[in-house]
């Protein structure tokens, strides 16, 4: 008999095989090893960080009509099924239900340790080099254009806005990238995220330089 760690490696892979790859297998295995490395110093419950991590975009909303109790659903559903502790299932179900960044939007939401070591991991693989490559691959997958000068970056969005948005990827670094730095909730992950915001900085310095002709 498999633990149950492998088995919802297992499942998880099985279930996303053929996903947009900015948030297939190859995403959950980073957050999967950001938040246990995250997890072996800001101590939190390893069973619920590892869970929470491999199943947090079992059923991402954004693939799914904007539906944002699928995702929490099969993840019970499975932890069910492979027997593990109800509270555990009840921890694992509110942090995928609140971790995602439209959900900073909201007042008075869930949050735990756990939470917040799952939210960083996955935060920061939003950011740095393979942030920006998910930003254009995702941008691609809505053919989205790179950029456009004449459409300004939107300063404050409400949650609705912010999940209905078609502007250009570029835009995307202003409305959440360069926010994430200052978002993260551990000490560790504050440490990791201020190197990837940086290179985000640099690379941004580049793009506009070579959009205007001038490297």
């Amino acid at each position: 008999m498999q633990n149950p760690i492998q088995q919802t490696i297992n499942y998880v892979k099985l279930t996303l095989a053929g996903a947009e790859v900015g948030h297939d297998w190859f995403h959950i295995e980073r957050v999967y090893k950001s938040a246990k490395a995250i997890n072996a110093i800001e101590k939190g419950d390893e069973l619920v960080v590892l869970f929470a991590a491999l199943l947090h975009d079992i059923a991402d909303p954004k693939f799914n009509n904007g539906d944002e109790e699928i995702g929490p659903n099969k993840a019970e559903t499975f932890l069910k099924s492979i027997n593990v502790e109800l509270a555990v299932i009840d921890h694992v179900k509110l942090i995928i239900q609140n971790m995602s960044f439209k959900n900073s939007f909201d007042q008075n939401k869930f949050t735990s340790k756990e939470m917040q070591i799952v939210q960083d991991a996955d935060r920061l693989d939003a950011i740095g080099a393979i942030g920006i490559a998910r930003a254009f691959t995702y941008g691609g997958f809505k053919n989205r254009v790179l950029y456009d000068p004449a459409i300004p970056p939107v300063q404050n969005h409400s949650k609705e806005s912010y999940k209905n948005t078609t502007a250009p990827t570029i835009n995307h670094f202003y409305e959440k990238l360069l926010l994430l730095k200052d978002m993260m909730n551990t000490e560790t992950g504050k440490v990791i995220a201020l190197e990837r915001h940086h290179f985000m900085l640099s690379y941004l310095d580049q793009f506009y330089g070579e959009w205007e002709g001038k490297k």
